[in-house]
């Protein structure tokens, strides 16, 4: 069981650390390439720096212990939270590179923009995979999961002959 904490702390660090990433870019963008001078979208690259930020700093927190279940659930809830963020951020970069998004178009694959791309697909695929193990880990703690030995797998039914019948 100890193993399995761990791994869900890594993802869970992992995917904070992924929205960092996405929180930095767009910030960068914002700052130094003055994004921050584009109506509309200047103040959303903000936005997006300050929610990714903040839900990062709040999945690498120390609370889950002090406040157990609902620690697990708000954990949850953030990285649900940042898969939201990463991926609206992901979708509205994509459809700018074909298409005005505010009257803002994109224009070409440069480093920073791969960067952008890059990092809110692995915060999307991080963050998803916390959640996956968490709902596991919640299964298995219930008492729901397979036990230590169990070599049945639960999406197959038990064989019975015609004598068990």
């Amino acid at each position: 069981m100890r193993t399995r904490n761990h791994s869900l702390d890594a993802t869970r660090i992992l995917g904070a650390l992924a929205l960092l990433v996405v929180g930095g870019v767009h910030f960068q963008l914002y700052q130094y390439e003055f994004y921050s001078s584009i109506p509309t979208i200047g103040p959303l690259f903000l936005v997006n720096f300050i929610a990714a930020t903040a839900l990062a700093l709040f999945l690498l927190a120390p609370i889950r212990r002090r406040l157990g279940r609902r620690g697990e659930w708000l954990d949850q809830l953030a990285a649900l939270a940042g898969i939201g963020v990463a991926a609206g951020a992901l979708i509205a970069l994509l459809i700018s590179e074909h298409t005005p998004v505010f009257g803002f178009m994109e224009i070409g694959y440069r480093f920073v923009v791969v960067l952008a791309i890059a990092s809110e697909a692995v915060a999307i695929a991080i963050l998803s995979a916390f959640l996956v193990r968490a709902r596991q880990h919640a299964r298995l703690r219930s008492g729901d999961g397979p036990r230590a030995g169990d070599r049945s797998r639960p999406h197959e039914r038990p064989v019975t002959t015609t004598a068990e019948r």
